[in-house]
């Protein structure tokens, strides 16, 4: 499987099993397996370090203790359209494991916000304690 130029995927580390749904199709889930349970062997894959790390923290609970990744999927009556929907939902967890977030830059607020932060403080301050009840004198 191609992800994009400089990922491929070797075909062997996927497995698919397929097993009766609970999705859409009455009686004819009861007779048939069409869901698909898609595995890939993330531990074995030839992904480079960062986008494993990256995959393992998004793919969470779906992620195996032995490095197993794990997409189960049955929204569709066709066993065809949901193995292809299992390896687009496999694509697309790798496509976004590979984007690195940009990093986040600590910004300062503003004098002129601090200001008004302030000021409108003061104002509300004020506005309050004027509904206060008179003290005794």
């Amino acid at each position: 499987m191609r992800i994009n130029d400089a990922i491929t995927i070797d075909e062997r580390l996927i497995e698919e099993r397929f097993v009766r749904a609970s999705g859409p199709g009455g009686q004819h889930v009861n007779t048939t397996s069409s869901a698909v349970q898609l595995r890939f062997n993330l531990a074995a894959s030839d992904l480079p370090g960062p986008v494993k790390e990256h995959l393992t923290r998004l793919a969470g609970s779906r992620l195996s203790a032995d490095g197993v990744l794990m997409l189960q999927v049955d929204t569709h009556r066709s066993q065809a359209r949901n193995r292809e929907e299992a390896r687009e939902r496999l694509r697309a967890l790798i496509v976004k494991a590979c984007h690195t977030p940009k990093p986040r830059r600590p910004t300062r607020p503003t004098l002129a916000s601090i200001k008004r932060q302030k000021t409108a403080k003061a104002k509300r301050s004020t506005v309050k304690a004027l509904r206060a009840k008179p003290g005794e004198d």
